[in-house]
């Protein structure tokens, strides 16, 4: 069983050996919605690539992104800690494959293990900082340094500097209009950031983008970073 999601990796191999034979691989084509605010959730999901979107969805179907999670984190982890009720709704923004655990599994790994207990509770906060930074930084930075700091979340969550993503996708995942979300892609296309074609992103010149984007890139990146290094500690 290949495992590249770095909430897995960290657990020591005796917390990965019960939990191992628990596992199911799944793949998670782009939109799908693995649950809505409300749905009792199901499975807590360990992605290896792609990425999901945390959103909140408004009145009028209106979305905005709160937290993004990768091959870096969990998607739900939350849920084997509590009654397990949805607060917000996950769906993928880039496809990619991983591995499943039920949430029956999930709460009695939670229940034995202190170390699988602790972790969940890392990442969840971490998670919940990463919403909390968005949420001031659409609040605050412009578009163009927004769409920056995005572009980065999205290339740490799925480790790849090239995936596909519509500029409606973008546009609604940053709570703008799709002609805002056009003009900046193609001023920093323009700038030699990135290559965008036909709905699939390019990161050219990483440096440059990190200098667009806004301190909350930074700041998230530092986060997941101190959780990663404490969780090799454990």
């Amino acid at each position: 069983m290949a495992v590249r999601n770095n909430f897995l990796r960290a657990l020591s191999s005796q917390t990965f050996d019960q939990l191992k034979p628990r596992l199911h691989a799944r793949k998670f084509p782009l939109g799908d919605t693995l649950f809505r605010r409300g749905d009792t959730i199901a499975n807590v999901y360990f992605l290896n690539s792609g990425g999901i979107s945390l959103v909140s969805e408004l009145a009028g179907g209106h979305m905005v992104e709160s937290a993004m999670i990768g091959s870096d984190s969990v998607v739900a982890g939350g849920a084997a800690l509590d009654d397990g009720e949805a607060v917000y709704k996950a769906i993928v923004q880039v496809t990619g494959e991983g591995l499943v655990l039920d949430i029956a599994a999930a709460r009695q790994m939670a229940n034995d293990s202190e170390e699988f207990r602790r972790a969940i509770m890392g990442h969840e906060q971490m998670i919940l900082a990463q919403a909390q930074q968005s949420a001031a930084c659409n609040a605050t930075h412009n578009l163009h340094e927004r769409l920056a700091r995005w572009l980065l979340r999205v290339r740490d969550a799925t480790q790849s500097d090239s995936f596909e993503l519509t500029q409606e996708f973008i546009a609604e995942m940053l709570g703008v209009g799709r002609s805002s979300v056009s003009l900046v892609a193609h001023a920093l296309q323009e700038a030699g950031l990135i290559n965008y074609s036909r709905g699939r992103i390019i990161i050219k010149n990483i440096e440059a983008l990190r200098d667009s984007a806004c301190e909350c890139y930074e700041t998230i990146k530092s986060n997941y970073d101190r959780l990663l290094q404490s969780s090799h500690k454990m």
